[in-house]
């Protein structure tokens, strides 16, 4: 199963345990230099098409900017997908 395929409360859950993860280059800086490119690759495995390309770049450059990282941008992007997009996403409940 891939990511685009899993329950919209487990994404959640992800996009929680992601943007946790962001905030670790606060205690330990040099983290960023391997989370910025893998939270845009997970943001791509996350939500697919061009708005899961476009989050992936925003998380990019959030993560990569220093004092940046206070920003959810995992979250927000799933509050956009499932409370504000007028699009139906398609969910497979597990």
């Amino acid at each position: 199963m891939t990511l685009e395929h899993i329950s919209k409360h487990k994404k959640l859950a992800l996009s929680l345990l992601f943007d946790a993860l962001g905030y670790l280059s606060f205690i330990f800086p040099p983290f960023d230099f391997i989370w910025a490119p893998a939270s845009a690759w997970l943001m791509t495995k996350l939500y697919k098409g061009k708005k899961g390309k476009i989050a992936a770049v925003i998380s990019f450059v959030e993560e990569a900017l220093p004092f940046m990282d206070v920003i959810p941008t995992f979250t927000l992007m799933w509050i956009y997908t499932y409370v504000f997009s007028k699009e139906k996403a398609t969910i497979i409940e597990a």
